[in-house]
């Protein structure tokens, strides 16, 4: 791994392979960087592949006196301020989950990063559909993050970490997926350590970061604010986060995008679904000199 300068205070570990065009793949929560293990390789020999631990996860700065500094807006500042260091721009942007919020944030804050976006869900135009009784019983994490719980009871505790992972992967993957194999013990083990598992739902305390909140407040942006940057928005069937249904209302945020649906993955759409990203990744690339 390597480690970025400090920004906001924060530092980014990081991996990076290749050579090329840039692409740039942003993980989930819970994750890290190893959430990419199977697609950046697929794409490492046609591009400089840049893969950050977000603040608070992996082996990224954990501080916890700056909770605004885990919002989208600050993980987005912290991936801009990477890509400004190792000057990367009009990159490939991958993401899904908080990755997919951050690279749309990232994109709207500095267009001159982005050549295309490939992502999967979370995407705007929800809106207050989120609190209907099935949609909001799936974001019960989101209210639990909220509370002291996480200090007093979850907090270092590797056991009840463990068990709250493999919950939430088994219920979230795709029917047939590995995900949970491949995830549960390796975050149970990153995140067990004093104050890990409290940064890694920092996110979620701030109010933009917060599922529920920030779909049941969403409005259209003005035609002007919509994401002009070429997108593929790559949608996984089962994905009981995120319903395939969500998707209508695209249009009001997106200007130039393509909607592909993923069938028979489920929420950790890069890991049960890698051949498709890369697919859809390269095809964002500029051609080849000769």
């Amino acid at each position: 791994m390597y480690y970025s300068e400090p920004t906001d205070g924060f530092s980014l570990a990081y991996q990076r392979r290749g050579s090329g065009p840039p692409v740039v793949m942003i993980h989930g929560s819970p994750g890290d960087h190893t959430e990419y293990d199977r697609l950046a390789p697929l794409v490492a020999p046609h591009a400089d592949v840049l893969v950050p631990d977000l603040r608070g996860f992996g082996q990224s700065s954990k501080p916890l006196n700056d909770i605004e500094a885990y919002s989208r807006f600050g993980q987005a500042r912290a991936v801009a301020a990477l890509m400004d260091e190792l000057s990367l721009a009009e990159a490939v942007l991958v993401g899904y989950d908080i990755g997919g919020y951050t690279v749309q944030t990232l994109v709207a804050q500095r267009p001159d990063l982005a050549r295309a976006l490939v992502i999967a869900p979370p995407l705007p135009g929800a809106g207050r559909r989120i609190l209907a009784g099935d949609a909001l019983a799936e974001y019960w994490h989101a209210s639990l993050y909220q509370t002291r719980i996480v200090e007093d009871v979850l907090d270092g505790n590797r056991e009840a970490i463990r068990a709250l992972l493999a919950a939430n992967v088994a219920r979230w993957q795709g029917p047939g997926s590995d995900a949970d194999t491949f995830l549960v013990e390796h975050l149970t083990e990153t995140l067990s350590e004093p104050g890990a598992f409290t940064a890694s739902v920092a996110w979620f305390r701030n109010l933009d970061g917060n599922p529920v909140h920030s779909y049941a407040a969403e409005r259209p942006p003005p035609p002007e604010q919509r994401i002009t940057v070429p997108t593929t928005i790559l949608w996984p069937t089962d994905d009981p986060l995120f319903p395939f249904a969500w998707s209508d209302n695209l249009d009001d945020y997106f200007t130039d995008y393509e909607l592909i649906e993923l069938p028979g993955s489920g929420h950790f759409a890069p890991l049960e679904a890698p051949d498709a990203f890369a697919t859809h990744i390269l095809a964002h690339l500029p051609p080849r000199n000769g």
